[in-house]
C-alpha cells in the first residue's frame, strides 16, 4: 500500500546552509515577505480579471497554459494532444482534463528540483492547503480539491489577486487589441490594477508569419497608409498613445537579436518598401527591426513609455510541433547574444537622455559582466531586468546578482518581474526572488562588506521600489 508523503514548504528554502548567514537572511527575509507584489511585466490573460469568471479545473489552469510544464513531460515523450494542449487550428484531442492532470501527475517527479516544482509545490501548499506530495496516487485528491476550490467565490480571479497582495500587474497585448478588456476593468469600479504593455512584434518582424495580415489590420485600426514609411510610424505613435491612456507605462520588443540601426529617412523608406512588397531578405528583416528599435526609442523620449528588449531566442524551433500546437509550446531555445556593437546605434542617439528609460533582457548569461553590467553601469538610459525565462530560478538569479553587482550595482536593475502566463504562480515566482535576495545580501552582511541596515533597505528596493520606479508605476 502506496502512503502518501507529506507535502511541506521549509521555512528557511533558499537560505544558506551557514548559520550566520541563514540567520541574517530570515531577518531579512521578515522585513520584505508581506510587501506587495509589484507585478510590471508579464503575460497574464486580462480578460480573467474583466469577466470575474471561475477557472475551469486544475488541469485547465495549472497545466494548460504553463509551457515550462509541459515542455518537461513533453522531453520525456509525454504528447500534447495527450494533455489537451490545444493545437494550431484552436481544436484539442478529445482528453478528459482528469485523465490530463493524472498524467502530469504520475510524472511529476520530472520536476525534482527545478523552479516549476518549487513554484508549484508552493501554489499546492499556500493557495489550495494541501499537505501530500503530487504523485500518481493522489492525482484524484488534487484534481478534486482544486477544481471543487476554484467553483467558490475565494478563488476568483479578482480575490485572487487582492489574496496575493498583488498592487499593480502589466499584460502584454498586440497593437491590433482593442484592449475592451482593459476597459471593462476599469469600468467595473473594481479597485485592482490591471495594466496593459505595448508589444507591436507582429507588426514589426517580417519574418513573422502574421506579419502581411497583421500589417493590413494596423492600417484598418488606425487609418493611417501603413505602407508608406511615414504612415507606419504616425500608426505606432497612435497606437502607443491609445494603449497610454488605457494604462501602459511600457512597451515590450522580442526580437531574435539586439540590433538597432539608425538609417537616414531615405534609406529607411527604400528598406521599408522592399519589406510591404514582401522583398526582403533574412538580412533586411534584421535591418528592419533594428530600425525599429531605434523609432520605438525616439517615441519613447517623447511619450515617456518604458522600453524593454527581449531578444536572443530563436523562437519555434520544433518544426514539427510548431505546425502542430503554433506558437509558444515550449520550443524556443536561447541564443548567443551581443549587445555592444548591437546597440550602440541607439545609444548613439538616445544613450545619455535621462528621461529615456531602456530595460534590456538576455537569455545569453554570458554576457552579464562582459556586456550588460558594463553597459548598465554607464549608460543613464539603460536598466537591467531580471534573469529571465530559462535563468528564472535561484541559480539563475544568484548569477545574475554575481556577475552584475560589480558594474552596474544594484539600483541599475529593476528588480523582479514574473513574466507568467501562470497567475497562481506569480507569489511563488516572486517569494524565490525575495528569498534569494535576502540569501544573497546576507553573505555581503557577513563579508563585512555591507552593513545589515543598509541591506535591509536595499531588500526592500530590490523587491519593491526599484519595480515601481523602472516602470514608472508610481
Amino acid at each position: 500500500m502506496n502512503v502518501a508523503k507529506s507535502l511541506t514548504l521549509h521555512e528557511d528554502r533558499l537560505f544558506s546552509s551557514d548559520a550566520t548567514q541563514r540567520a541574517i537572511a530570515r531577518r531579512l527575509y521578515s522585513q520584505v515577505a508581506q510587501l506587495p507584489i509589484i507585478s510590471p511585466h508579464g503575460h497574464t490573460d486580462p480578460a480573467w480579471f474583466a469577466g470575474n469568471e471561475a477557472f475551469a479545473n486544475a488541469t485547465e489552469l495549472l497545466l494548460v497554459p504553463d509551457h515550462y510544464v509541459f515542455r518537461m513531460l513533453y522531453s520525456q515523450g509525454v504528447a500534447l494532444d495527450a494533455l489537451g494542449i490545444p493545437r494550431a487550428d484552436g481544436s484539442r484531442a478529445d482528453v478528459d482534463p482528469r485523465e490530463a492532470w493524472r498524467l502530469f501527475a504520475a510524472n511529476f517527479h520530472l520536476f525534482r528540483g527545478t523552479p516549476s516544482s518549487m513554484w508549484l509545490n508552493h501554489v499546492f501548499f499556500e493557495v489550495f492547503g494541501l499537505r501530500v506530495k503530487l504523485d500518481a496516487a493522489t492525482s484524484d485528491h488534487y484534481y478534486d480539491t482544486i477544481t471543487e476550490a476554484l467553483a467558490t467565490p475565494a478563488f476568483r480571479p479578482r480575490a485572487l489577486f487582492e489574496r496575493f497582495g498583488i498592487e499593480v500587474i502589466a499584460t502584454t497585448e498586440s497593437p491590433l487589441d482593442p484592449l475592451l478588456h482593459h476597459a471593462a476593468i476599469r469600468d467595473s469600479g473594481w479597485g485592482g490594477r490591471v495594466i496593459t504593455a505595448y508589444r507591436p512584434d507582429p507588426v514589426v518582424d517580417p519574418e513573422h508569419g502574421q506579419f502581411p495580415d497583421a500589417l493590413r489590420q494596423f492600417g484598418q485600426i488606425t487609418g493611417e497608409d501603413v505602407h508608406t514609411w511615414d504612415g507606419y510610424l504616425r500608426a505606432h505613435r497612435q497606437r502607443r498613445a491609445f494603449f497610454a491612456a488605457a494604462g501602459a507605462t511600457s512597451t515590450d520588443h522580442g526580437h531574435p537579436s539586439a540590433a538597432t540601426a539608425d538609417l537616414s529617412p531615405a534609406e529607411a523608406r527604400l528598406l521599408f518598401d522592399k519589406v510591404v512588397r514582401g522583398a526582403a531578405t533574412a538580412e533586411d528583416a534584421e535591418l528592419f527591426r533594428a530600425q525599429v528599435l531605434t523609432e520605438m526609442a525616439a517615441m519613447s523620449l517623447d511619450d515617456g513609455l518604458v522600453m524593454q528588449i527581449h531578444p536572443g531566442c530563436f523562437r519555434n524551433h520544433n518544426h514539427g510541433l510548431f505546425q502542430r500546437h503554433g506558437r509558444d509550446k515550449g520550443a524556443d531555445i536561447p541564443l548567443r547574444t551581443e549587445y555592444v556593437h548591437a546597440l550602440k546605434p541607439l545609444l548613439d542617439r538616445f544613450g545619455n537622455e535621462p528621461d529615456f528609460r531602456l530595460i534590456l533582457f538576455t537569455l545569453d548569461e554570458s554576457t552579464y559582466s562582459r556586456e550588460l553590467g558594463p553597459l548598465a553601469g554607464h549608460y543613464p538610459c539603460l536598466f537591467l531586468g531580471p534573469a529571465w525565462w530559462f535563468h528564472d530560478a535561484p541559480e539563475g538569479m544568484w548569477r545574475f546578482r554575481e556577475q552584475t553587482l560589480s558594474t552596474a550595482g544594484f539600483h541599475n536593475t529593476v528588480g523582479f518581474n514574473d513574466d507568467t502566463r501562470a497567475f497562481l504562480s506569480i507569489p511563488a515566482r516572486h517569494d524565490v526572488a525575495r528569498r534569494v535576495d535576502c540569501a544573497f545580501l546576507a553573505k555581503l552582511v557577513a563579508e563585512h562588506r555591507m552593513d545589515e541596515d543598509e541591506a535591509a533597505v536595499v531588500a526592500v528596493d530590490l523587491a519593491y521600489r526599484l519595480p515601481k520606479r523602472a516602470y514608472r508605476l508610481d
